[in-house]
């Protein structure tokens, strides 16, 4: 009998020993043509089967199914991710479900005071908007910065101004209130919340994208300003790694620049998509006392949705037909091709 060198066999014994452990996927065959993919977040955080009724259930589900079948028509009829993200994300800002836009939570003084950003991962072009009161979409905002003005973050009165000079749609601010939002200030005066939105994307073209919208932390005080509209910490594209957008508690994902660590750890040290996004918000998030996850796509249609939190809204849809819309921990948390 051929004797194995002993090299080999260390060698599997350490491939081995390093094995992950296997985690709930869906796996889609790899597309012989041009492909497109979109992921969504409706923020993460206590989200478990005993906190919600059947019938608000399925009425997330339902709104995180119409998000991704808007932008899921623009990607299919070969429009640009950066179309499809905002098109998304309009659906989600003027659904009060979510904590963007119409479902904004409110700061400690009774305001609305909403943050987003855009990224292109093409070209690394990027614009936000911070702390506005009266733009009606904040993620349409945050795209006139990136493509009308050489500036990428505009904040305040500032913004709404150059909003309108864009003719956005300014609102008044009352546009913004809800009644639900309004109570949990007040439960909530001593305890701050979280949340946001977001979107990524990969079209046809082959270029990929990000986008994320967010009313903020409920309660917040002197005008705080989140990762949100950060780029690099809750929202970073670039086609030669990935497409990232975070939700989660701001202070942490700025402190550690969680998106653009993802791609970093892409880039630099070779880690799948999967990979990267799991070491950062499993691992260096956690360790640090940071809550909450990301969505995020590579070139090739990988989709990783990893939190660190009892639950996230999330979901997928491609063009081969995968597909899927989850809630909780035990559910899918990442496509494979």
């Amino acid at each position: 009998m051929k004797k194995i060198p002993f090299f080999c066999l260390m060698a599997a014994l350490v491939l081995f020993s390093c094995k992950p452990a296997e985690q709930k996927q869906a796996v889609v065959p790899v597309a012989e043509e041009p492909h497109w993919a979109i992921v969504i977040h409706g923020g993460a955080g206590v989200i478990t089967r005993d906190r919600l009724t059947p019938e608000v259930e399925a009425e997330y589900r339902a709104m995180l199914k119409t998000a991704i079948d808007t932008g899921a028509a623009v990607l299919a009829g070969g429009g640009t991710a950066l179309d499809a993200i905002e098109r998304t994300i309009h659906v989600m800002e003027e659904c009060p479900l979510f904590n963007a836009g119409k479902g904004a939570v409110f700061t400690h003084e009774g305001r609305n005071e909403m943050d987003a950003s855009i990224m292109d991962g093409s070209n690394l072009a990027a614009g936000a908007v911070a702390g506005v009161t009266d733009i009606k979409s904040p993620i349409s905002a945050a795209r006139k910065v990136m493509e009308a003005s050489p500036h990428v973050l505009l904040a305040g009165k500032g913004a709404s101004e150059f909003a309108a000079e864009q003719g956005l749609e300014i609102v008044d601010p009352s546009y913004f209130y809800t009644e639900e939002r309004y109570q949990q200030l007040r439960k909530a005066l001593d305890k701050e919340k979280f949340g946001t939105v977001g979107c990524v994307v990969l079209d046809l073209h082959g270029n990929i994208a990000a986008g994320t919208s967010t009313g903020g932390m409920t309660n917040k005080r002197y005008n705080r300003i989140g990762d949100t509209p950060v780029i690099g910490a809750g929202n970073y594209a670039n086609n030669n790694t990935c497409a990232v957008s975070g939700t989660g508690h701001g202070e942490f994902f700025i402190r550690y620049t969680v998106a653009h660590d993802i791609s970093a750890l892409m880039e630099y040290r070779g880690l799948t998509l999967d990979s990267a996004a799991r070491l950062v918000v499993n691992e260096k998030l956690l360790k640090a006392g940071g809550s909450g996850g990301v969505i995020a796509i590579d070139r090739k249609g990988n989709i990783s949705m990893p939190f660190n939190s009892e639950g996230m809204y999330r979901g997928y849809r491609t063009s081969e037909g995968a597909s899927g819309v989850f809630i909780f921990a035990d559910e899918p948390d990442r496509l494979t091709r």
